[in-house]
């Protein structure tokens, strides 16, 4: 396996990122240590791969685990059906296994000729047992094929990258593997950053009264679920695309649906910080 050079991740142009967040990718890619990014949801932990393989110019390998994946299943899989299949209609050789062996997304990133970027996202999704099954492999860069008698080793490092939701506690011995961050959710400052990224022609006004009941609404605790980047920013779209005034974002929150996506919240702020005036639904003066 050869050596993975280090490269200086600074973002890219679509992701902004933070100052500790780029220390900790770079610091993932010097040791060459799986990077494991934990945050809210709508902090960008997904972005972050493909922000990294677009910035630093690396094929994406994204593995998106679910609560039935196993971790076999990254490594390679064994098509007994279709040797089965072959066998009996086909004109194939099947004596030969390895035409039956397919790479899973480990796999392809350890055998990729050039290094790439791997993507295990959501990794407590699955059986606690999950990363524990992949221990050796992460930390040796190489799994052996039974089948074949044929042992699979990186030929490059990937720059690999895990996100996690914290549905579950990750085994001790995984997260010593790993280089680890948390994403905090953004300031008011940075979430401008981001914000320009996705509009850059955004009014002034428009911003700063969006961001204002953006941060309202994320300081009641009583929401199950609070307003996250992505609903900002399918609100500014929104209301773009409705031509709604400056002055009247603060007033009654159009389209509030866009941004809280619990009945139980949407009930509780109508309740709560709400009147009808007319037919309209107005904050109250606090």
């Amino acid at each position: 396996m050869k050596n993975a050079s280090f490269d200086q991740f600074k973002g890219s142009a679509d992701y902004v990122t933070s100052e500790p967040l780029r220390n900790a990718v770079n610091v993932s890619i010097a040791l060459g240590r799986p990077l494991l990014i934990r945050g809210e949801p709508g902090t960008g932990k997904t972005m972050l791969a493909r922000s990294i393989a677009k910035a630093l110019e690396k094929k994406l390998i994204t593995w998106h685990v679910k609560s039935t994946t196993k971790a076999q299943e990254g490594l390679y899989l064994y098509d007994t059906v279709q040797r089965l299949n072959d066998s009996r209609f086909g004109d194939k050789d099947v004596a030969d296994i390895k035409h039956y062996i397919k790479l899973g997304k480990l796999g392809r990133a350890f055998t990729a000729p050039e290094q790439v970027v791997l993507l295990i996202d959501e990794v407590d999704k699955a059986d606690i047992e999950f990363p524990n099954d992949l221990l050796n492999e992460l930390d040796e860069m190489s799994f052996h094929i039974p089948e074949t008698n044929e042992t699979i080793t990186a030929v490059h490092r990937p720059v690999t990258v895990i996100t996690s939701n914290a549905e579950k506690e990750l085994p001790d011995a995984f997260l010593r593997r790993c280089i680890f961050h948390y994403i905090e959710f953004p300031d008011a400052k940075l979430m401008e950053e981001i914000v320009g990224v996705h509009f850059p022609d955004l009014k002034p006004g428009l911003l700063k009264e969006a961001l204002k009941v953006f941060y309202s609404l994320r300081e009641i605790e009583e929401f199950r679920k609070k307003p996250s980047t992505s609903e900002l920013i399918d609100w500014i779209r929104a209301l773009m695309a409705g031509g709604i005034p400056h002055d009247d974002i603060a007033k009654g929150v159009p389209f509030m649906g866009t941004l809280l996506k619990k009945e139980t919240d949407y009930d509780y702020f109508v309740n709560n910080y709400m009147t009808r005036v007319g037919d309209t639904l107005v904050i109250r003066r606090r």
